[in-house]
């Protein structure tokens, strides 16, 4: 939505669209939770954390969040992994770059050993372990995720060198419940389970995307219950209806986003009865 059509409604950015800034982004009370123990414990102690859900149910959202909260701490590196599908080699070259180490992915046990080197390194420095985000980890490798296992753990399996953090969909709790990756499964520490929302909870989202945008009033309160209970308890079917409302009220130049909007962008009105209102 261009910066004229925003203007018309007194909004900074536009509150439905994934690329809101950070700051705008809805942290639900488990959500804060769940960076609560990451920020106290993960990186201290190190191991595995894990966010699932079905899709649009709120994990990169709280990758997002992770990462900005654990910015903020003094002597802490976070990377992200962003390309989760790679075979080994390729997780090798991502997690140099990554960790600013020079690898020869030919040369698997001189990359074992050069980023555990680093990890003991920063340790020594700060007493934090290093983090790794990873969204879609549904999509990795068994290989993989077995070898990130073993990168992450020394002296007999007890002391953690990193901190991990995966986030997928029912796909990654399937793997996970694998014979060859129990052994990874059994380290997850923290978990934040994400199911449908509820009617409430949706409803604080929505307020808050837009009064963090700048026009708590851009919607009227009847519209906003509809679409929540329209909305399946998921977020991004939420903001995909409100975005597609918002976009139309714009086109329309109208200065509030009501439910004869709705009725007319949802309800397939005819056109004569649309062009009438």
């Amino acid at each position: 939505m261009n910066p004229q059509r925003l203007a018309l409604y007194g909004l900074k950015w536009n509150p439905f669209t994934p690329a809101i800034p950070v700051e705008g982004l809805y942290t639900s009370p488990r959500i804060d939770l769940f960076c609560r123990r990451i920020e106290t414990s993960l990186v201290r102690e190190g191991g595995f954390a894990l966010i699932s859900g079905d899709p649009g149910t709120g994990k990169s959202v709280s990758l997002r969040l992770l990462a900005e909260r654990l910015g903020r701490l003094p002597d802490l590196s976070v990377g992200a992994l962003t390309h989760p599908s790679s075979n080994l080699a390729d997780f090798y070259r991502e997690m140099g770059d990554l960790f600013g180490v020079e690898l020869r992915p030919h040369n698997r046990w001189g990359g074992f050993k050069a980023l555990r080197a680093r990890w003991l390194a920063h340790l020594e420095g700060s007493l934090l372990k290093p983090v790794l985000l990873i969204d879609e980890a549904q999509e990795m490798h068994p290989a993989v995720l077995n070898e990130l296992r073993l990168l992450t753990s020394t002296d007999f399996d007890s002391r953690s060198l990193l901190s991990v953090v995966l986030a997928g969909d029912a796909r990654l709790l399937d793997k996970l419940r694998r014979d060859d990756l129990l052994p990874l499964g059994s380290r997850i520490r923290t978990r934040l389970a994400f199911t449908h929302a509820e009617r409430e909870e949706l409803m604080a989202c929505l307020k808050h995307l837009v009064d963090q945008a700048g026009n708590a009033r851009l919607m009227t309160q009847e519209l906003m219950q509809t679409l929540c209970d329209h909305a399946a308890g998921n977020f991004r079917i939420l903001t995909t209806m409100a975005a597609e409302l918002l976009a139309v009220a714009a086109e329309q130049e109208r200065s509030l986003l009501d439910e004869q909007l709705y009725l007319e962008v949802y309800a397939n009105i005819p056109t004569k009865e649309r062009a009438s209102t």
